[in-house]
This record gives structure tokens, C-alpha cells and sequence, in this order.
């Protein structure tokens, strides 16, 4: 339902159905300008990106872009009050539908696509209807606005420069109401410098069936304590205004009501007049200009012959407000003067001179971390992480920090140090051997029991699909431990699984290791793959992460990460050993290289 009172107990926030950076950004500028702290608009639903940068005053923030309802947070579905739908006229009832499913707290939304499909309208109204407890105002909606409350669309305007002239931060006692966004945002600067304020403002949309109706708009005028006068602005075509004036009629609007019926012009032609709007063409008598205003006069409201009138009797009105006029000068500077960084980040910066990590300082930062936790915390880019991936990434940095001089990585590094190289540059040479067959099989053994989990492919088709291809299995296989020589190193990794009740990932890299066995004895679980099946379940589980955030770290190497950093220890131990003990330039001998024809 359509209740102010209620409406403003509760804190705003808003998901964008679709994407328009304009209106966003306007909704943003009203929300820094009112004096808030914290923005509106909590989430996006759009394709193609995770983020969109706008501006919260002069300060960039990054608003996360999801492309589904169901791939967003529980915590910000459950957040979000409002959504504002800017996705094309056949896409809103699917997308709105789905909004009302999904969104557990939403007090309402406004649809601003043209050409929605009339059926599509009705069955929203009806859902409207049954459920009484949200409301849905539009299609072919500016939207809705509050004063120092809630801008719900581009109604206001699309720049801050207009927001500040309407003065709409400063709440009143007048509520403006018509179909047409541009008269709307007229009205409401009309009204504003005659120093007059706003209680609320709402555009229905110019479409044939308005979810939201002008009566649904004058009841919720009457039950609002704070607005005294209603200014509505109509035009030709329906039957809208006969209900309002049954409710003055009825007494059911006792307050104040000013209008102005627009389009007497239609009467000088011999045909229906069709004007730009879907429903604003006058077919019979009473939809007419002057059959509305007749029946509207006649009930009560005060009725102008004129839009000249029409804002006369706004300026009769009684000015509410005596407070100065705010001062947005400083406001404007800061909005004036804003452009893009070149470098956008969410690790750390300095603030007056004191470096933050991760929002927090970095001697406290430090105090309150472990390494490992710090490493945690810096490649997932979140401030606290769980006790137990905290202990597995101590674990895993420590085990994997060296496995021998053989290595492709060690033998570089060992190599680049003996010519006389620096020490950068013989851990660079180490680094550059990581790849698909040293070092990088993490990842990709990530990537494996992923695909593998969730698009439910069963064990044994996995398997054949590798085999038919001809290619290895990242995390699968032994040059050294077999079967019944088994890995020490992956005994301890699976001891952490145990931490977990949902052990989804684990269980399906060991139903392969079981199938690949079964084939030759060497082909376990190695180390690179039981570190990715068990650091995806503590993710999973302990981070919380949905299969396409886990996605995105496979994506970006997070899994290798944990290796290289580890790693580098080890090579820079290589490096400083070959320093200390005084190697010379290393050459091979012709026996160690095989020569084919």
C-alpha cells in the first residue's frame, strides 16, 4: 500500500532494474544533497560488468552490478525497499515479477519503460491488488519524491543543478501529482520558488493503465499528516477524474485540491485529438477538458480556466516554510569540480597522510592480523575473513613454500643467480616458469571440481571427457606418490575438510580420483588438486561465496596466487643459498644434453 507515514519509518534502499547513469546519478546527488550519509542506491541489475562508478558528493563509489536477483547477497536482497525499473517495455512485467518474488522487504518500486504491453500493466495491477503490500507506480513513470526522504527515478530532475533550483530537500505541505513527468517536474518548480514545499511529488505515467491510479494518489494526500494541499494537473482521455471527484463528493478528500485539466484545445477539432500520451484522447463527452473540470469544480476542488490560473491559485497558497534558504554553495563546488580517478582501488590509501588498509590503519591493521590472515584478506579484498580459511592459508603458504631444487622455478632461479644476476632478477626467472605444467595446476584444478559441481556432471563422464580429449586433469596424478604411496602433504590438506559440513567439492575430486586410479595407480589426488577442492568448500561455506564469486576468483588466479607468493620465499631462499655459497656461472656438459637428427 501507499502510505507516506509508513514509507518514511524506513531507511531507502534501492535496486535499479536495468541500467540509466544519469537518473542514478541523480539519485545519488539528491541523496548527498539532503544531507545523507550513506547512499540509496544499494545494487544494479545490468549485464557485462560487476561495477558502475558514480559519484556520492565529490567522493567515487562503486555500486555492484549483479545480472541476476538470485546472484546478489542475501544481505543486500533483504536490504533493499525499493527498485526503480528502467528495462524495456517487454522486459517489465518479467523483471518486476520476479522483484516482488524475490526481494522479501520491498515497499514499492516505479516503472519508467514506455510501451509496456497493456496486459502486462493489468496483470501487475492485479498483483498490485492482491498483495496490498507493496505499491508500483508507472509505466511511463519519473517517479516518486520525498523531500530529504526519497528520489525514485528522474523525477526532479537529472542533474543537481535542477535539484538545488526545485529545492526539493526541504520538506512542505504540498502534494503535486500528474501522468506527465514533464509537467511534474514543472509544477514542482513552480510551486518551490513561490516558497511554497513539497510533502510529496508523483508522476503517474502517461500509459493507458497507471498501476498506481490518481485516486490511489489523493488517498494517500488525505492520510498524510504533513500535506495540506493537493495541485493535480490532468489532461483529456479516461475517466480518472470522476473518481476524484466521487471522493471529494464523499468527503473521503477533505483537503485542499487544486487542478488544471489541459487540452480544451481538442474541442476546436472535428475528431478526437489524439495528444502524446497513450490515454490522452478524449472519445466521448466526459473525457473531455471541460467535462472533467465541470465535475471536479462541482465536488469541491478549485479548478483553473487557465494555466496562468492554474498557478495563480499556487501562489495563494500559504508559504509553510520560514526557514532560510539553505546554503548549497559549498555543495556545489564539490559537485562542480568531480571527475573520474585515474586509478580506482579497494586495498588501501592514504588519508591526511596515514596509509589505510582495507579502510583500517595499518599499524592496527597489522596488530590485529596474522600474515596469513593479511594475505587472506588482501586477495579477497574484505576486511575479516573466518578463522578457519585463515589457518588453511597459514597452512597452505607454509607447505608450499618450497619443493626442491628440481623444480622448474627453483632450477631458473638458481640459474639466473649463478650469472651474476640480482636478486629480482632471479626471482622474476623463478616466476616466469609458473605456468599450466609447474605451479599454475591450482587454479585449473579449481576451475575442474567447479565446472564439475556445479553443472553436475557425474564423476565418471568427467573423466571420459578428459580421456577423449587426450589431455591431463589439473590436480590429478604423481610423478612420485601412487595409491598405496600416498602424498603426505595431501593427508594434511584433508584434514581441514573436516571443518566444513558441506564437503561438495571434496567429494567430487576424490569420486574422480577413485575413477582415474581404478586406471593407473599414480593418478591421485595431488597436492594442487586436494588444496582447490578444499579451499573452494571453506569458501564455499565459510566465505559464503556463491559458485560465481568463486568463478571470478578462478578467473582472476586466485588460487595460484596462494603458490606464488608462497613459492617466492622458497626461490629467494635458492637465490641467497647460491649467493652464500659462491656458485659459479652454470653450464651444462655435453653428456647432460642429447643431440636428434
Amino acid at each position: 500500500m501507499f502510505n507516506l507515514e509508513k514509507l518514511k519509518q524506513i531507511h531507502p534502499s534501492i535496486i535499479v532494474i536495468g541500467s540509466h547513469p544519469a537518473i542514478i546519478q541523480s539519485m545519488l546527488d539528491f541523496d548527498y544533497l539532503s544531507g545523507k550519509t550513506d547512499p540509496s542506491v544499494k545494487a544494479i541489475l545490468a549485464g557485462n560488468r560487476r561495477f558502475e562508478r558514480y559519484f556520492f558528493g565529490k567522493k567515487e563509489l562503486l555500486i555492484p552490478v549483479f545480472p541476476t536477483l538470485s546472484d546478489i547477497p542475501q544481505s543486500i536482497l533483504e536490504s533493499i525497499t525499493y527498485f526503480f525499473n528502467t528495462t524495456s517495455g517487454r522486459r517489465v512485467f518479467e523483471s518486476t515479477q520476479e522483484a516482488l518474488q524475490l526481494l522479501p522487504n520491498l515497499l514499492g518500486g516505479v516503472i519508467f519503460a514506455e510501451n509496456v504491453p497493456e496486459i502486462h500493466a493489468l496483470k501487475l495491477f492485479n498483483l498490485k491488488e492482491k498483495s496490498k503490500k507493496f505499491f508500483i507506480i508507472g509505466p511511463s513513470s519519473v517517479g516518486l519524491l520525498i523531500p530529504s526522504y526519497l528520489k525514485l527515478g528522474a523525477i526532479g530532475g537529472v542533474d543537481y543543478r535542477q535539484l538545488i533550483a526545485s529545492e526539493v530537500f526541504t520538506s512542505g505541505n504540498v502534494a503535486i501529482f500528474s501522468a506527465s513527468g514533464g509537467m511534474t517536474n514543472e509544477i514542482i518548480r513552480i510551486v518551490t520558488q513561490q516558497g511554497k514545499r513539497l510533502s510529496f511529488a508523483l508522476a503517474f505515467g502517461g500509459d493507458r493503465f497507471p498501476i498506481l491510479t490518481p485516486k490511489d494518489a489523493f488517498l494517500a494526500a488525505e492520510d498524510d499528516s504533513q500535506t495540506e494541499a493537493i495541485l493535480y494537473f490532468g489532461e483529456i482521455g479516461g475517466t480518472d477524474e470522476y473518481d476524484l471527484a466521487k471522493l471529494l463528493q464523499e468527503r473521503k478528500v477533505t483537503k485542499q485540491v487544486i487542478c488544471y485539466i489541459g487540452g480544451t484545445v481538442a474541442e476546436l477539432f472535428k475528431t478526437p485529438l489524439q495528444f502524446g500520451h497513450a490515454k490522452a484522447m478524449a472519445k466521448k463527452g466526459e473525457e473531455t477538458a471541460r467535462a472533467k473540470r465541470d465535475a471536479l469544480r462541482n465536488a469541491g476542488a478549485s479548478v483553473a480556466e487557465s494555466f496562468s490560473e492554474f498557478v495563480n491559485m499556487i501562489k495563494s497558497l500559504p508559504s509553510v516554510s520560514n526557514k532560510p534558504r539553505k546554503n548549497y554553495t559549498i555543495y556545489m563546488n564539490d559537485l562542480k569540480d568531480r571527475r573520474s580517478a585515474l586509478i580506482t582501488t579497494s586495498i588501501s590509501y592514504d588519508k591526511e597522510g596515514n596509509l589505510l588498509i582495507l579502510g583500517e590503519d595499518l599499524l592496527e591493521f597489522t596488530k590485529s592480523h596474522s600474515f596469513a590472515s593479511i594475505v587472506a584478506c588482501l586477495f579477497l579484498g574484505k576486511k575479516e575473513i573466518s578463522t578457519d580459511l585463515e589457518e588453511f592459508v597459514d597452512f597452505t603458504l607454509r607447505i608450499l613454500v618450497d619443493h626442491g631444487p628440481y623444480v622448474a622455478g627453483a632450477v631458473n632461479t638458481i640459474i639466473t643467480a649463478r650469472s651474476g644476476r640480482d636478486l629480482v632478477s632471479s626471482l622474476a626467472s623463478g616466476l616466469l616458469t609458473i605456468g599450466p605444467r609447474f605451479g599454475g595446476a591450482i587454479n585449473q584444478a579449481a576451475a575442474n571440481w567447479l565446472r564439475g559441481v556445479r553443472d553436475n556432471i557425474a564423476p565418471y563422464d568427467f573423466v571420459e571427457e578428459f580421456a577423449r580429449s587426450r589431455e591431463y586433469i589439473a590436480g590429478i596424478g604423481h610423478r612420485k606418490y601412487r595409491v598405496d604411496l600416498p602424498d603426505p602433504r595431501v593427508e594434511e590438506i584433508m584434514k581441514f575438510v573436516k571443518r566444513v559440513d558441506d564437503q561438495r567439492f571434496t567429494n567430487y575430486a576424490k569420486a574422480v580420483e577413485e575413477i582415474t586410479v581404478a586406471k593407473k595407480g599414480n593418478l591421485i589426488l595431488n597436492i594442487d588438486g586436494a588444496i582447490a577442492a578444499v579451499l573452494l568448500d571453506i569458501l564455499k561455506e565459510k566465505e559464503e561465496m556463491t559458485y560465481d564469486s568463486l568463478q571470478r576468483l578462478i578467473d582472476n588466479e586466485f588460487f595460484n596466487a596462494l603458490f606464488v607468493l608462497s613459492r617466492s620465499v622458497g626461490f629467494i631462499a635458492h637465490f641467497l643459498d647460491q649467493k652464500r655459497l659462491d656458485q659459479g656461472l652454470f653450464r651444462l656438459d655435453e653428456e647432460d644434453v642429447a643431440y636428434v637428427k
